[in-house]
């Protein structure tokens, strides 16, 4: 459930996207430093976002740190680190663990359980840093493998476990920003809880897995009406998520994050159709 809180590099200023580039290896540094290679392994767009939003909101200072990379080492490489930087990393953390070990369950993967046993320690010593954050992605998994087992079919509230977790996630620090923070988390939680339904619509009917996008298109009887409704129930689920973000008082990195918000979210969507379409010709 990873991978579609992403920027849309086409349309992002050269002064942005480095800009992007070094938050995004300063994450990537600071998983190294909690979990060793296999933290940087869990890499991924969406808590870079968290972090760049928890950076213009609260104005955090960076430290830029000018480094070799082993994967690209032909050129140094510039990352930024500052207090959220842990925060999004520790989160990264606890989300891929639980990830992997529903993977595991899933389809048996004995590479993901591998990794999910590796990381426990890690997992561990974050429970006791963030107890609420920990808490609340305990519970969501709890609920979503009670969702599906029987088989809900009410888009809202399956989609709402993935809001209410993410909104827990979002909220650093209970202040004056945790109820926004909150609520930003909760419609964008919603929307990539269902963009990854939309997604594997075509590998979980063939697996014969729970999916409430399939379900509902079930229901409609009727591809074309499906796809409208698919697309109008993930447009306000940006369109909330975006409203609540304006109203924020972020001018560092806010046309990074307008990039991320209004055009690379629906860059992994364009990308779907386009198979679909590519498959159906």
């Amino acid at each position: 459930m990873f991978g579609y809180i992403n920027v849309n590099r086409k349309e992002l200023k050269e002064a942005d996207e480095k800009t992007y580039q070094a938050y995004y290896c300063g994450l990537c540094r600071q998983l190294k430093n909690e979990a060793g290679i296999k933290g940087q392994m869990l890499l991924n767009y969406d808590m870079t976002f968290l972090l760049i939003l928890l950076t213009g909101l609260y104005e955090l200072e960076h430290e830029e740190i000018s480094y070799r990379c082993a994967v690209h080492p032909a050129s140094k490489k510039t990352a930024y680190i500052n207090e959220a930087t842990e925060y999004a990393a520790a989160m990264d953390i606890v989300l891929s663990y639980h990830s992997l070990q529903d993977d595991y369950e899933d389809d048996g993967s004995h590479i993901k359980q591998a990794i999910a046993k590796a990381l426990k320690k890690d997992y561990n010593r974050i429970s006791i840093r963030y107890p609420r954050q920990v808490q609340a992605v305990e519970d969501y998994m709890k609920k979503l493998a009670e969702a599906e087992k029987r088989k809900e079919s009410n888009i809202d509230i399956v989609a709402g476990y993935t809001g209410e977790m993410l909104g827990q996630l979002f909220q650093w620090k209970q202040d004056e920003w945790a109820k926004d923070l909150d609520s930003m988390g909760f419609y964008m939680g919603k929307f990539i809880y269902l963009m990854d339904a939309y997604e594997d619509m075509e590998k979980d009917e063939k697996d014969g897995n729970y999916n409430v996008f399939l379900l509902r298109r079930k229901k409609l009887s009727d591809d074309e009406a499906f796809e409208q409704e698919a697309y109008q129930i993930l447009q306000m689920m940006m369109a909330e998520c975006s409203r609540i973000f304006e109203k924020l008082p972020i001018l560092e990195h806010a046309e990074i994050l307008r990039n991320i918000l209004y055009s690379g979210v629906w860059c992994r969507y364009e990308m779907i159709q386009k198979k679909r379409k590519q498959k159906d010709a």
